[in-house]
């Protein structure tokens, strides 16, 4: 068992990770509260998923378009961080997501919960976030093609 006191910087690196989330799970932050928090040469990878089939890389623009559309699409989100684990400037992530459609869009309809099991990897240099890198696996859901 690992009893060891974090450093400053571990504690710092989780710290920033932990407002990541918290700022992405809000639907009343703002694009420069995110941005704030992002290196300009960022690159989110979304491994594939039941939503990205086919995964995806993002830079800085395509990420706050990104926020920006699911912040449009949603009434409510939440990202439960169960677990940060820092080693240096990487922070392995495990977090639960769930999202509430605030109107029909595509294959959702309003009112539907989406779910998903996160574990992510994320790199922090000079105190913001270059690399994340994230792995969601989403419950079972249906479309609303599908009724």
């Amino acid at each position: 068992m690992n009893t060891s006191t974090p450093t400053p910087a571990a504690t710092a690196v989780a710290d920033l990770v932990r407002r990541y989330y918290a700022v992405v799970s809000d639907l009343s932050s703002s694009e420069s509260d995110l941005g704030a928090l992002l290196a300009p040469d960022v690159t989110v990878v979304e491994h594939p998923n039941a939503l990205t089939r086919r995964g995806a890389a993002r830079d800085l623009s395509e990420t706050l378009d990104g926020f920006r559309r699911g912040k449009a699409l949603l009434r409510e989100q939440l990202f439960d961080v169960h677990d940060v684990i820092v080693d240096g400037e990487r922070a392995a992530v495990r977090a639960t997501w769930r999202g509430v459609v605030g109107m029909p869009a595509g294959p959702f309809r309003e009112g539907q919960e989406l779910i998903a099991h996160v574990a992510a990897v994320l790199t922090v240099t000079d105190g913001r976030i270059v690399h994340h890198e994230t792995f969601d696996c989403y419950e079972p859901f249906e479309t609303a093609d599908a009724s």
